[in-house]
Formats: C-alpha cells, sequence, structure tokens
C-alpha cells in the first residue's frame, strides 16, 4: 500500500475543513493534491475536472433537481401548517402532545418535501414557539425538531438514496425508497416514546383529546398534500414512471397543490425558482466534487486496502458491521451527507456484500447514521437550522439531545441486525 496519497488525501482535507474552507473545495483540492503526487501536474487537473463533469452525467441525477424544487413549492405551499394540524388531532392528548406532534409532522413534511432542513425549518419556526407558550422548555422543542426532521431523509422520496443509487453501481431506486419505510417510521417512533418518557418526567401538559370528526376534517384537509406520497411511491413502485419522471410529476403536483391552497401565486413563484435553483447549484458542486475524490481513491486503490485492513481484523459479520457503523458515525460529525455517501459507499459496500449483506440493506444502515451527523456539531446543518430558528445556541441544546441520540442509535442497531426491517417491503413487490 502506498501511504503518502493516502496520508496527503487525508491531511489535506482535514487541514482545509479545519481552516474553514467550503466542504466542496475541501474535496476537490485535496483529491487534486492527491493526484499531484501520482502524476505530472497538466494531467491531473484534467483528470479532476474531468471527473466532476462526467460524475454528473447521470439521468438518475436529474430527480434530484426536481425533487429539490417539488420540496420548496411544499415549503412556501402552506404544506406543514396542514400536516400540524392533522397530527394534533392524532397525538395532543398524549404525554408530551406537542413534541409527539413535532414528531409525526415532521415525518411527514420530511417524506413530502424530501429535506430535513425544510422540515425542521417550518417545524421549529410553527410549533417551536406554540411549545414554549405551552410551558415546554425551548432546548428540548429544538431538540425534538432537530432529531425528528431527518427522518424524511429515510422515508421516501429521499434525494439521498437517488445518491446512494448512484455511488453503489444502480442499486434499485424504487427498492430503496421501499426499503426506507420502516426503518423511518421505526425511528420516529422512538424518537416519540424518549419525547412522551421526558415529558412526563418534565411534567409537561397535554392538550385536549380529539373527537372522530375533527380527525377526519383534518385529515381530509391534509389529504392532498399526502397524496404526493402515494403518486409518486405508487408510481415507481407499480412501473408506471422512473423515479426521474416521477420527480418531474411530483413538481407539477405541488405547483397545482400550491395554487389550488392559494398559498402560491405568478409573484412568488420566481423567488421559489431561485431558491430551489441555489440549493440545487450547491448539491450538485458537492457531488460532482465528491465523485472526483471516488475516483482518485479507486484509482490509488484505497477502498481495496481498507476493505482487506478491516476484513483483517475479523470475519464475524457482527464485529465489522459494528466497526463500519462506528467509523460512519464518526465520518458523520465531520462531513455533510451528499458526498459522505458518494465517497464511502465505494469503500464499505463491497466489504458488506462480501458478508452477504444486501447492498439495499446498507443503503439504509448509511443514511440511518448519517442522519444522526446531520443533528451534531461542527457540520450538522439541520442542528445549526434548528438552533437558528429558536434563536437558542448548540451547547443548551446538547443535554436533551442526548436521548433522542440513543433512540436514534438504537433504530440503527435494530436496522443492521435484523434485515427483514428494510427488505421485507421491497421484497414483497419483487424488487
Amino acid at each position: 500500500m502506498e501511504y503518502i496519497p493516502v496520508i496527503v488525501l487525508v491531511i489535506s482535507f482535514i487541514g482545509l475543513l479545519a481552516i474553514g474552507t467550503p466542504v466542496a473545495w475541501s474535496i476537490t483540492i485535496s483529491s487534486l493534491l492527491t493526484m499531484l503526487v501520482s502524476i505530472p501536474a497538466i494531467p491531473a487537473f484534467t483528470t479532476v475536472a474531468q471527473r466532476m463533469a462526467t460524475g454528473l452525467d447521470s439521468f438518475a441525477l436529474l430527480a434530484i433537481p426536481f425533487f429539490i424544487l417539488s420540496g420548496q413549492l411544499m415549503n412556501k405551499g402552506g404544506i406543514a401548517h396542514r400536516l400540524i394540524a392533522f397530527a394534533k388531532t392524532l397525538v395532543g392528548a398524549l404525554p408530551g402532545g406537542l413534541a409527539l406532534i413535532n414528531v409525526i409532522a415532521a415525518m411527514l413534511m420530511g417524506a413530502i418535501a424530501g429535506s430535513a432542513m425544510a422540515s425542521a425549518s417550518a417545524m421549529g419556526s410553527i410549533l417551536g414557539p406554540e411549545m414554549e407558550k405551552e410551558g415546554y422548555s425551548k432546548e428540548f422543542g429544538v431538540a425534538v425538531n432537530i432529531t425528528s426532521a431527518t427522518t424524511g431523509l429515510i422515508i421516501p422520496p429521499s434525494n439521498v438514496l437517488i445518491v446512494y443509487s448512484l455511488a453503489s453501481g444502480g442499486v434499485s431506486i424504487a427498492a430503496l425508497f421501499l426499503a426506507g419505510y420502516i426503518p423511518g417510521i421505526l425511528t420516529g417512533l422512538f424518537l416519540m416514546i424518549v419525547a412522551a418518557v421526558w415529558a412526563k418526567k418534565k411534567g409537561y401538559k397535554t392538550g385536549k383529546r380529539s373527537s372522530l370528526k375533527e380527525v377526519f376534517k383534518t385529515f381530509v384537509t391534509a389529504l392532498p398534500s399526502l397524496l404526493l406520497l402515494v403518486v409518486v411511491i405508487g408510481g415507481i413502485v407499480v412501473g408506471i414512471f422512473t423515479a426521474t419522471e416521477a420527480s418531474a410529476i411530483a413538481v407539477l403536483y405541488t405547483l397545482v397543490l400550491g395554487f389550488y391552497y392559494r398559498e402560491i401565486s405568478l409573484k412568488n413563484l420566481p423567488q421559489v425558482l431561485l431558491d430551489a435553483s441555489a440549493t440545487t447549484a450547491i448539491v450538485m458542486l458537492l457531488i460532482g466534487a465528491s465523485m472526483s475524490m471516488s475516483w482518485v481513491m479507486s484509482f490509488e486503490n484505497i477502498p481495496q486496502d481498507i476493505s482487506s485492513a478491516l476484513l483483517g481484523i475479523s470475519d464475524n459479520p457482527i464485529v465489522i458491521l459494528l466497526i463500519i457503523n462506528m467509523l460512519l458515525l464518526f465520518v458523520g460529525i465531520f462531513m455533510d451527507m451528499t458526498p459522505a455517501v458518494l465517497i464511502f459507499t465505494p469503500i464499505f459496500l463491497p466489504i458488506v456484500t462480501k458478508l452477504g449483506m444486501d447492498p439495499v440493506q446498507f443503503g439504509i444502515i448509511m443514511v440511518l447514521n448519517l442522519c444522526i451527523g446531520l443533528c451534531t456539531p461542527p457540520v450538522g446543518s439541520v442542528l445549526f437550522v434548528g438552533v437558528g430558528v429558536a434563536k437558542t445556541s448548540i451547547q443548551k441544546v446538547v443535554k436533551p439531545l442526548l436521548p433522542l441520540f440513543l433512540a436514534m442509535i438504537f433504530a440503527l442497531f435494530l436496522v443492521t441486525y435484523f434485515p427483514q426491517l428494510t427488505l421485507w417491503l421491497p421484497s414483497l413487490f419483487d424488487l
């Protein structure tokens, strides 16, 4: 094994992040410096640039800008208010009712919008003040909001699962989407249990029980939004359209829905398009940069060397999966989700497939792992959004976050060692 390229890659990447260089540029520059160790300057520059361009040359990636735009339209289209009203009638009377409403609404909002940050922003701004008014501590509300927002990245449609499909060499997006339902709902349930226990311990008050009439009324109001899941996922699973085509249909559906709810007008549509374009540009730059680093690592045989080293430690699947989970949890603290999936999938996927794990299951394990990283400093984007919306500090949120972290890690443990939690639904549809 050549150690110099590995040392250059690791030290330059960590060093650039440490001095505040944006993640995409840190990935690109460290990839370039690593190539300069092995080949002359002109081929190194052209190779990195070429790999960034060809990394984006994929039809499957077209789904990402469409789902981002769909998420923006949902976020501006008054969806959050309707989902919260529906969730309130379901669990408002239980211990920690408002916290449970946050989790359920975040699961629905995240699944529809496909964005953890959009969910954290919407739920934080709407439910945060209401929770404080009812006597909940601000920090507890923020902790619940941050962790529950990530469930939408596991419950489809999820951009990250599309990225994993690309990085893994073509794992079925439909299978990944179906595989995310049970782990996502399971994670949400564990968060609700922890939130309810914490709320009961602190003596937070509960809301009034809703009648069946109120439940039905709020369900009917939220139904057009919830139908998006049926249209998109149902169409993909049945084979009416691909994930990319489904993303375009999602945009059309959400646009019509926004006009129907009278929350979106022609006047504010340009701003929605601009916001979606800015987010897409950031995501695509990250993907291009990550694809170049992934190729550089492959060129230097780093994945094969790591694979040999890990399998040399033990041939016990339980031990290897535990090590991989710990490494991914560590990676998630310092790296955003999209580049982490693109860089580490080629490293760890060959290892787990040798152990007999289905690539679909590993995709869900990886995303669930990195969801925890989104809630941790220094790169936890959802953490910063949640804290920023609530106007509090990370230090104050850490204590109520810890039991919720444990709930997410417990869900990760179950998904890792009980394959049927992820594979049952895809197998049911022969995927």
